[in-house]
């Protein structure tokens, strides 16, 4: 574990999103929707920050290893909940695979949280709940991101 687990993510990316829908009156199955993100390192590289923009709001990941702790911790904020940072999750890469825990209050309920990371060219993020201290768990988010193309994507260089 190093302060370059996260590195596969550096980039843009387009994101498929299954996501349970938490928006009153519209359900409680999954919904899926697209997004676009970016990620980049910050602090000489011991941390990284990104984005993700959907057509109805957007987030912001920051993502900071501690090496005396050998831990990362992430914390995100969304343009859904205005002027709030959640709790951060901490843990830690092993094999390419991440796993990150952390406490907060969804809906009025506590809830032990669980990031999923699987490293690669197609990473893939899920977030799970638990509402009985971790001895459960429903994932309740997965996003499989893809690597955005851009404008030079194909162009070959003419001599």
């Amino acid at each position: 574990m190093s302060e370059n687990d996260f590195d596969f993510l550096h980039g843009r990316w387009r994101v498929a999103n299954r996501k349970i829908d938490d928006i009153p009156g519209r359900g409680t199955g999954w919904v899926e929707f697209g997004a676009d993100a970016e990620a980049r390192p910050v602090l000489g590289g011991g941390a990284n920050i990104d984005t993700i923009r959907t057509a109805d709001w957007e987030g912001l990941t920051l993502r900071q290893y501690d090496p005396a702790d050998d831990v990362w911790r992430i914390w995100w904020a969304s343009s859904r909940a205005p002027g709030k940072l959640d709790p951060p999750l901490e843990g830690r890469f092993t094999g390419g695979h991440g796993v990150f825990f952390g406490d907060d209050v969804v809906g009025g309920h506590e809830v032990r949280l669980r990031f999923d990371w699987t490293a690669g060219e197609a990473p893939v993020w899920q977030q799970a709940f638990s509402y009985d201290g971790g001895e459960t768990w429903e994932i309740n988010w997965i996003m499989r991101f893809t690597r955005a193309q851009t404008a030079m994507d194909g162009v070959r260089e003419v001599s």
